[in-house]
């Protein structure tokens, strides 16, 4: 498996090559283009989409953006402004937001919070990654860090034809990680390991996710917080199993059903041998999952309608903020909402 691994390294680097060109370009781009671009985008997508698709849009937005009240922002919390972004952390969430912020004022200030995100800003913030909770209104929702949480593959296997085993790889640095390699690394319906460095009980090499496609039961474990491998699980033709998520990103993981998108486990994996021959022996039930999962995805998957949701998210902060005079190309996000799904 050794080329399908090179394969996976080659591919990756291809994308990083083509996010600094796309920057590059964006850079070097006058304001007025990009302005102008997403007025079409708005026009074409928006503007024009019948009553139930700009419904279903703001729904999206307002999940992601869920602060109802005019907000100022707070000076004793890091201020960032579109014109002045500088890289902190890695390149690639410099990129996406960069990406996200060009059609709009360089003038504008907003509180912005890279990396990993466990818990809720106390002032409204721009995040990849925030708590599921009725309370996280603070932590607006952005598409950030997509080279590597939005890597989406096209699987050639049929699940019929994929191996009766779960399969996972990762790093195990989090005690939840290291509890479920302690107990499973070698269960028999498991292949299942620790490739960090110092990995010492369950230590396995690194597996492409070619090769995990080959098995018809994939485990999700979040890390820091969510699992990055969840999103190609959920392209794939294999069955997703994981724990209830407790954080989301722009995935929207905490819209996600149990028995719907994906197999629930408990907190403690002692189910994990019933679920996998429950499956094993009810194989239409395994396929619709699948199949509805694969149906979650595909939304994503639009580029242009992605753009469109990030620009209105973003607005709805710079408008809530108090910056009204600074944005151009403005849709109400209330006077739609109401409107019947025709």
């Amino acid at each position: 498996m050794k080329l399908s691994n090179a394969f996976q390294k080659l591919s990756k680097n291809s994308e990083k090559l083509k996010r600094y060109y796309q920057y590059a370009i964006t850079k070097i781009t006058p304001k007025k283009w990009h302005e102008k671009k997403m007025e079409l985008l708005l026009n074409e997508r928006f503007l024009k989409a019948s009553s139930c698709e700009k419904n279903r849009i703001l729904e999206i937005v307002n999940y992601y953006n869920k602060v109802n009240n005019k907000f100022s922002i707070d000076q004793k919390t890091p201020i960032y402004q579109a014109a002045r972004l500088k890289k902190e952390g890695s390149w690639f969430y410099h990129y996406d937001l960069t990406m996200q912020l060009a059609a709009f004022s360089g003038d504008l200030l907003f509180h912005y919070l890279p990396g990993d995100v466990q818990s809720i800003p106390s002032a409204p913030t721009l995040v990849k990654s925030r708590p599921i909770s009725d309370a996280n209104e603070n932590s607006i929702l952005l598409k950030l860090n997509t080279i590597r949480h939005f890597n989406f593959v096209k699987d050639p296997f049929q699940y019929a034809d994929k191996k009766d085993v779960l399969v996972w790889r990762g790093a195990c640095y989090q005690t939840h990680r290291r509890y479920f390699i302690e107990n499973f690394h070698s269960h028999p319906l498991c292949n299942v390991g620790d490739t960090s460095r110092d990995a010492d009980l369950g230590k396995k090499p690194f597996m492409s996710i070619h090769e995990q496609l080959t098995y018809k039961f994939i485990l999700s474990i979040e890390g820091n917080e969510v699992a990055s491998n969840l999103k190609w699980i959920m392209a794939s033709n294999s069955l997703c199993f994981m724990v209830k998520p407790k954080f989301e990103t722009w995935f929207m993981e905490g819209t996600l059903t149990p028995g719907i998108h994906y197999v629930e486990l408990k907190e403690d994996y002692s189910d994990l041998d019933e679920k996998i021959n429950f499956y094993l022996e009810n194989e239409d039930d395994a396929i619709t999952i699948i199949k509805n999962a694969n149906d979650y995805v595909k939304p994503f998957l639009d580029h242009d309608r992605e753009a469109l949701i990030s620009h209105l998210v973003l607005q709805k902060y710079f408008l809530d903020s108090g910056q009204y005079s600074k944005i151009n190309h403005l849709i109400s996000i209330d006077s739609y909402i109401k409107n019947e799904c025709l």
